[in-house]
């Protein structure tokens, strides 16, 4: 590629028919300066060009990181959310066996309960027996007495 430099260095061979060398001369810096802008602002594009390609690349990685970030997000929730599922449920497990535990002392308890009152109410009517043979016993000896205090 052709640089300003190269332009304005360019010498070309003189010869009795050749143009004039001053409007050559002219033309050749008129060109250089006009090919010393476009130069200028081709290096710069190409600048700017790499820039944004720097830019584009920093994106892409940020980019790559956040999908890498929010996948591992996603995963870390869905392990979090099967372990709590897990940990509820055993905690409904656990608690359903501990109701079922005191469902059967209670039930326990009941049966403890209505076998201690049966046994109650036999006593009592073991007892309720014994009182009224000493109560009828005791009317017999009054009444005994009473006999034997009337035939006297």
């Amino acid at each position: 590629m052709l640089t300003p430099l190269d332009i304005e260095n360019k010498r070309f061979t003189k010869t009795i028919k050749g143009y004039n060398v001053d409007e050559v001369d002219d033309f050749l810096d008129q060109v250089t300066l006009e090919y010393e802008k476009i130069y200028k602002e081709n290096a710069e594009f190409k600048s700017r060009f790499e820039e944004q390609n720097k830019e584009l690349e920093h994106y892409k990685t940020v980019e790559h990181t956040l999908q890498s970030t929010l996948l591992m997000a996603q995963s870390t929730a869905e392990d979090i959310k099967m372990m709590a599922q897990k940990q509820a449920d055993q905690i409904v497990a656990e608690a359903k066996k501990e109701a079922q535990k005191m469902v059967e002392t209670v039930n326990q308890d009941e049966v403890e309960i209505r076998r201690k009152t049966e046994e109650l109410k036999k006593q009592f009517e073991v007892y309720k027996a014994k009182m009224e043979a000493l109560l009828i016993s005791q009317l017999e000896l009054l009444q005994d007495k009473d006999s034997n205090s009337n035939n006297e």
